[in-house]
């Protein structure tokens, strides 16, 4: 029996929301997910799991600062003192975009020491954990430097992300052929699969040069198991066949995953093709929305701080948002709002919404109509002024006239 953990999209680097933590000088979010990432390795520690598996997007950039790669080696190196082997995926925010230049993960795979394991292109292996050995084929996130494509040439970027798809699917098979069919197997990518459910930032990314997989591309045998990382909401897209799961990010990226449970996967090989999994919950950074519908009471303050009043803030990012009835004026008191959130964590912003004016539209005219019928034009945009309307274009006409003859005059 084997067991192992799966997670992945740590993002060390995600700092959207925060300030410096005056206590260690880094920034609170940092911490965060420095945090998630430590209770999985807590747990894998006390489980003695056989290997720990991270599918991909370890920083948010493929140029981390001295102080993350800190952060994420001091993480992992526990993992190597508990001799449990790390397996690390290249995902798309770890590899860069320049042929030649390391990606952000390659100490890892530099260091003298045995137990990592760090999958920059298409590749299989068999780790020998303490129940027995295990083979993983690993798929770092797909591309035309991973993939050597440099040298073919395509009409468009859809024709190339087309190839690419084809590709991975070729070579994973080919892989899948090579294994030994009587031991445990394992596929671990960084990928998008065309069924997954998107959430947060990632639905600002442009989804269509994402190379897409269908599930049963990758549920193959003698897969047990795909651990997949890219997608940040926790997912099995093959129920009831080989568990093809994203393991979702371990802590909340933005305001559009504040609704979703974060954790990891601990996963069991009981036998072959007889595979579960328990999805655990990580420490969580509360992300809170707030929506007021002010009504027209004077004190619009007060229904922001009552409205406050029923949400656990502290500790939380907040954001606020309040709705303003139409033709009334905003009376909040910005600086009473920031007090009653002081025991947060983070204030995003009071954002105050009102209802879109709508415009009448200008009746048609030009420059041939006699002033008469374009007064009459005018009106008919007034409804106010209806029951004055042949009165007031006969006072203007009457100008106009006087106008005339003291002009000849």
């Amino acid at each position: 029996m084997i067991n192992f953990i799966h997670t992945a999209d740590i993002h060390f680097g995600m700092e959207n929301y925060g300030k410096i933590d005056a206590a260690t000088g880094i920034h609170t979010r940092l911490l965060d997910f420095e945090r998630a990432l430590n209770f999985c390795i807590d747990y894998a520690i006390e489980q003695r799991v056989d290997f720990f598996l991270f599918s991909g997007d370890a920083y948010k950039t493929a140029n981390p600062s001295p102080t993350q790669q800190r952060l994420l080696l001091r993480c992992f190196l526990r993992l190597f003192q508990a001799h449990i082997p790390v397996i690390i995926i290249i995902g798309n925010h770890d590899n860069p975009l320049s042929f030649g230049k390391a990606h952000a993960l390659e100490i890892f795979g530099q260091l003298p020491v045995d137990g990592f394991y760090v999958i920059a292109k298409p590749s299989s292996f068999v780790i020998q954990t303490k129940n027995g050995p295990v083979q993983l084929v690993g798929i770092p996130w797909p591309s035309r430097t991973t993939l050597a494509l440099n040298s073919a040439i395509f009409d468009d970027a859809q024709a190339l992300t087309a190839y690419i798809s084809k590709s991975v699917c070729t070579i994973i098979k080919q892989l899948a052929h090579e294994l030994d069919p009587s031991l445990p197997a394992i596929l671990a990518g960084h990928l998008t699969v065309s069924s997954g459910i998107f959430s947060g930032s990632e639905k600002r990314a442009i989804y269509g040069t994402d190379p897409l997989f269908l599930p049963s591309q990758l549920a193959i045998q003698p897969f047990d198991y795909v651990a997949l990382g890219h997608l940040h909401r926790h997912q099995n897209l093959n129920n009831g066949g080989i568990p093809v799961v994203y393991s979702g990010s371990p802590e909340r990226i933005d305001f559009g995953e504040r609704k979703e449970e974060k954790g990891f996967c601990h996963v069991t090989v009981h036998d072959k093709q007889k595979t579960t999994y328990a999805f655990i919950k990580t420490p969580q950074r509360p992300f809170i929305q707030i929506e007021v519908t002010l009504s027209s009471e004077p004190n619009h303050t007060e229904q922001i701080i009552n409205e406050l009043k029923k949400y656990p803030i502290k500790d939380a990012i907040i954001k606020i948002v309040y709705h303003i009835p139409k033709e009334i004026k905003d009376k909040v008191d910005m600086h009473a709002i920031q007090i009653a959130c002081s025991s947060a964590m983070y204030l995003v912003g009071v954002f105050p919404i009102r209802p879109p004016e709508i415009r009448q539209r200008r009746a048609t005219v030009n420059v041939d109509m006699d002033l008469a019928t374009l007064l009459s034009h005018y009106f008919s945009t007034k409804p106010e002024l209806k029951d004055r309307q042949e009165e007031l274009i006969q006072q203007a006409l009457r100008f106009q006239s006087e106008l005339e003859i003291e002009k000849d005059i």
